[in-house]
């Protein structure tokens, strides 16, 4: 990990921009962590759009996570911002959404051409992310898993025992192959459905939280579009963290 600048968001918030390979990420932390203060930490998922127009909300994120005694950290996804283009990943998303425009169903191939091979990559790189945040003196764990591509937080629920509660946004596709991980999953698990949301199949999104596998789980569906979560649904995934997390 190689950290190439360093702002002061506040007085109470680092922000330090990182490279990991040829992966770009972003490291928040309160002023209180140290060395000897080591904090929690929560990684910031988000959808595959670029870290530069994710920034906005993923720094509000941060900051109402380091208000509440966190670091938080986010890595670019595979193809996406300033990475290396993924053919692949462009043509099933152009798929997606010619059928989205001819008001036809995104179909069960589509899902998967979309979804499962950014899985593939994107899960192996956030555990070495997490590898070297954890080398870091000022973080001791533990971690916690918030938003972004639901699939991704389900593999990395499934295989990373390092996550020990994931704040799930039902907001994205699901292929039929998660729900069978998803039975997997054991660790606490705080889920948001906006009800309205154009872009997501409900059914799919409750289907998927019955079939986690954690004895703590609850869903919070909030009636609105995909971006009209209330800040009270921010709040309640907050308390959850700070309950799981500390």
């Amino acid at each position: 990990m190689h950290f190439t600048s360093q702002l002061r968001l506040d007085d109470s918030v680092l922000e330090r921009k990182f490279t990991l390979g040829e992966i770009p990420g972003i490291l928040w932390t309160p002023a209180s962590a140290a060395a000897d203060a080591p904090v929690p930490l929560i990684l910031l998922g988000h959808p595959p759009l670029g870290l530069h127009k994710m920034y906005p909300r993923l720094v509000a994120r941060a900051q109402h996570a380091a208000a509440d005694g966190f670091a938080a950290a986010t890595i670019e996804l595979p193809g996406s911002g300033d990475r290396p283009h993924w053919p692949a990943a462009e043509q099933a998303r152009a798929d997606m959404r010619r059928a989205v425009e001819a008001g036809e169903p995104v179909s069960d191939e589509i899902i998967d051409a979309l979804v499962l091979p950014l899985v593939e990559k994107a899960v192996p790189e956030w555990q070495a992310a997490l590898d070297a945040l954890l080398k870091l003196p000022e973080i001791g764990g533990p971690v916690g898993y918030s938003g972004g591509v639901i699939s991704i937080g389900v593999r990395l629920a499934r295989v990373d025992p390092r996550i020990v509660a994931a704040g799930l946004f039902a907001g994205s596709f699901v292929p039929r192959a998660m729900y069978e991980e998803a039975r997997h999953v054991t660790i606490p698990l705080h889920v948001l459905l906006q009800w309205d949301d154009e872009g997501n199949d409900r059914q799919a999104a409750l289907n998927l939280f019955d079939a986690f596998g954690s004895k703590e789980k609850s869903l919070h569906a909030n009636m609105g579009g995909h971006t009209g979560v209330p800040q009270y649904a921010a709040d309640s995934a907050a308390q959850f963290f700070t309950r799981h997390l500390k």
